[in-house]
């Protein structure tokens, strides 16, 4: 049985391409609908750049809801730096002819986990947690229907990558990560510590070009040009790709270890706002919430990335 997820994104070119090994892994993964969230870039683009990348894969059969347009307690923070300022510049991509549903993503995130079977749907967040947050605010009942959250986000030995102490995602919304780490959701997390040795290296990039296909082509370009942000950054041999490392997860969960440990959001130190203090040593009785990730088998992870690009 495929497992049945909503991603909720910020697209981000590590988020297409998580999208994208979504897509074409049908026999294990059933996307039941995209949201998109303000993050890289703001919501307008978000949630375009989410039709785009369904469209690259041929699929403009898949829902994309927008969501929230701004954390819950703070001014946005974006990462045009990084992303360029569509979010996914690299390729030229024409704009999306697909059109975004009616319905607010959040409460497509509600209806559809009081509708599916309890325990059946897996959220995915692979940008801030405003919208997960949202709904866990709006509509309490839905905790104890989610199977999981697995979501992208954090670092603990890699500390932060937007600040000394925060990475990204979480530093945007630490309001909304606080609510999502203490709603009692099963949660899986894939930190920096993880998604910083999914390094895309000249020949990994050139893996995805040499399959030939559109797909295959706008992956190396969006990756082409993530890269060049974060080589000189980190003075490392590629680029890491974050977000796809928590479709990987689901369907190769044997290529992550990690620890169950207690998470907490630091919201009120201006120093470390946003910060995921993760006990990883289990120096305090704080009850573990979440299964921190800390390590993946790099090789095992680009060999199914560019298995399933390939299919499509």
């Amino acid at each position: 049985m495929p497992r049945k997820i909503i991603i909720d994104t910020d697209p981000g070119q590590d988020d297409a391409v998580a999208i994208l090994l979504a897509l074409a892994s049908p026999e294990d993964i059933e996307i039941l609908g995209i949201t998109a969230v303000a993050g890289n870039v703001p919501l307008a683009l978000t949630a375009k750049n989410a039709r785009k990348v369904c469209e690259v894969a041929g699929r403009s059969d898949v829902k994309v809801f927008a969501g929230c347009d701004r954390p819950l307690a703070h001014a946005l923070v974006t990462a045009e730096h990084v992303h360029g300022k569509t979010g996914l510049d690299g390729p030229d991509l024409p704009d999306p002819t697909m059109l975004l549903q009616d319905q607010h993503g959040v409460d497509f995130i509600i209806e559809t986990l009081r509708v599916e079977p309890s325990g059946t749907v897996t959220l995915c967040p692979l940008g801030p947690l405003t919208n997960i947050a949202t709904a866990l605010q709006k509509a309490p009942d839905i905790a104890e229907k989610v199977q999981e959250i697995v979501l992208m986000g954090g670092a603990y030995f890699e500390v932060g990558n937007i600040t000394p102490a925060a990475e990204f995602n979480i530093y945007v919304d630490p309001e909304a990560a606080e609510i999502v780490f203490k709603s009692g959701v099963p949660i899986v997390v894939m930190p920096l510590d993880v998604t910083h040795k999914a390094l895309v290296t000249a020949p990994r990039n050139e893996a995805f070009r040499s399959l030939g296909t559109h797909p295959g082509t706008v992956v190396a370009e969006w990756t082409d040009f993530f890269e060049r942000f974060d080589k000189e950054k980190y003075g490392s041999a590629g680029a890491p790709l974050h977000d796809p490392t928590v479709i990987a997860y689901l369907i190769r969960p044997d290529l992550f270890t990690g620890r169950y440990v207690n998470v907490e959001i630091e919201t009120q130190s201006e120093l470390t706002r946003g910060m995921t203090v993760a006990d990883w040593w289990r120096v305090t009785d704080r009850a573990p919430n979440a299964m921190f990730m800390g390590d993946l088998d790099a090789d095992g992870f680009f060999a199914l990335l560019t298995e399933r690009i390939a299919r499509l």
